[in-house]
């Protein structure tokens, strides 16, 4: 068996592509048109515009995060009506918000994430609605889990 033992691997230029650590684990820059292949190799796809750029999972009712990326905080406005700010904005205002909501006490509900007209860049604003299932009528709660993912271009 042979081995390479490398420690930086440069460009021509002496620009560091990638670093190899004591550890064995390696950091690789990507570019915004880094591309990967699809499994049959037919078509590329861009891999940076394809990662979610901000997720949370938020206990809504004591208003702890119980883990997140690219959040620099939250604002709790009123039941069941949040803002979240990023660490780094996107791009624009026109970014894909996605979420789920649930409340553990709520024996048949749907809850559905409303995103409200003050979206930026930096940061968005939105509400956990309960939709009953037998009166269909919508309220703001706090949910004990609010799952939120965000897909977009960073600035």
């Amino acid at each position: 068996m042979s081995n390479l033992l490398v420690q930086n691997i440069k460009h021509t230029n002496n620009t560091t592509a990638q670093t190899i650590d004591t550890s064995g684990r390696t950091t690789a820059v990507l570019n915004n048109d880094t591309t990967y292949r699809s499994d049959n190799g037919a078509v590329t796809q861009n891999m940076v515009q394809g990662l979610c750029k901000s997720w949370q999972d938020l206990n809504g009712e004591t208003f702890g995060s119980r883990d997140s990326l690219n959040l620099s905080g939250n604002t709790d406005h009123q039941d069941g009506e949040i803002t979240h700010t990023f660490t780094n904005n996107m791009a624009s205002a026109d970014y894909h918000f996605s979420g789920y909501a649930a409340d553990p006490g709520q024996q048949v509900a749907v809850f559905h994430l409303f995103a409200h007209s003050d979206k930026t860049a930096s940061s968005i604003k939105y509400s956990t609605i309960f939709v009953s299932s037998t009166d269909g009528g919508g309220t703001r709660l706090d949910c004990e889990q609010v799952y939120v993912s965000f897909h977009g271009d960073l600035a």
